[in-house]
């Protein structure tokens, strides 16, 4: 069975924004959805979630998929470094994501553990080879330059949706849309 894992961000939880919605939405499809509380989301420390991540989702395997939201996105990035060489995942939707520290001095230090090491973009596309990046042209916390780098460094797909802001809303189809997308990919 096809696992869905459902990452949120931070100061954020799986009841909140469209999580219960596209749960309900990819169960109805016969997807096995989990979507973890990731640890202390007020306070996030990389460490923390990607070692929460690595326990929740056990041995991956071209059957396992991740939707990430925000800080749950560079959390799935850098869970993807830490899998053995011979472990491949079926493919990744980021939301709001981004793939550097935010501009916002408010959230750089906040954030800082996050990027201290430099990504490996290589090692993670050995890992996943189907990324879709999702922004809108208004987020106000992560602009729609990272779309650009998700592109460059990991092929994702883009969508650049317009008045979606951080995507805090109840549904976004879109999400959902591109997640089937890289199921019938396959």
């Amino acid at each position: 069975m096809k696992r869905v894992f459902l990452i949120h961000g931070w100061e954020g939880n799986p009841e909140k924004d469209w999580f219960v919605w596209i749960k309900k939405e990819l169960e109805q499809k016969g997807f096995n959805v989990i979507a973890p509380a990731m640890p202390d989301p007020m306070n996030p420390k990389m460490d923390a979630w990607v070692s929460y991540l690595t326990e929740a989702v056990g041995t991956p395997n071209q059957d396992t998929y991740f939707i990430g939201h925000s800080l749950g996105c560079i959390t799935i990035l850098r869970y993807l470094e830490t899998l053995q060489d011979d472990q491949k995942i079926g493919g990744t939707v980021l939301v709001a994501g981004f793939g550097s520290n935010l501009e916002y001095a408010d959230y750089k230090n906040e954030l800082i553990g996050f990027f201290e090491t430099p990504i490996d973009w290589e090692r993670i596309k050995k890992h996943c080879s189907s990324f879709v990046a999702i922004h809108s042209t208004d987020d106000p916390w992560v602009l729609v330059k990272h779309n650009a780098l998700f592109r460059e460094k990991l092929g994702a797909r883009s969508i650049i949706e317009q008045g979606r802001g951080h995507f805090n809303d109840k549904e976004y189809p879109v999400i959902l849309d591109a997640f089937l997308g890289i199921i019938t990919k396959r």
